[in-house]
């Protein structure tokens, strides 16, 4: 949850109605990975309602562009590093260094 308090899914819901879109309109665009089809209504309805969180920084990237919405928010809402993101924070000193810029740029 980020400091307004928004969830991963209501900033989804949010933008998805903003754009006038349905919850089987938006489920019809989001690819699973490797050619395995659309999400299904069901989950987006549970991401929305977040009963579930999306299930690969994949998922993630495809609603921010879809939807129009800052791929690095996204994965902050959902509490996820993005996978390139993840291959640098091998040293702890700069992970530690670097969450400590994070909360002090998110108090400014």
């Amino acid at each position: 949850m980020s400091a307004d308090g928004v969830t991963f899914g209501q900033a989804i819901s949010k933008a998805r109605k903003g754009l006038g879109l349905s919850q089987k309109e938006l489920a019809a665009r989001v690819m699973k990975e490797e050619g395995g089809g659309s999400i299904s209504p069901q989950y987006l309805n549970d991401i929305e309602h977040d009963r579930r969180s999306p299930s690969s920084g994949h998922l993630i990237r495809q609603f921010s562009g879809i939807l129009n919405i800052p791929e690095d928010y996204l994965f902050a809402l959902a509490g996820r590093l993005p996978d390139d993101m993840r291959l640098e924070a091998a040293n702890p000193d700069k992970v530690v260094k670097a969450f400590a810029n994070f909360r002090r740029t998110l108090r400014e």
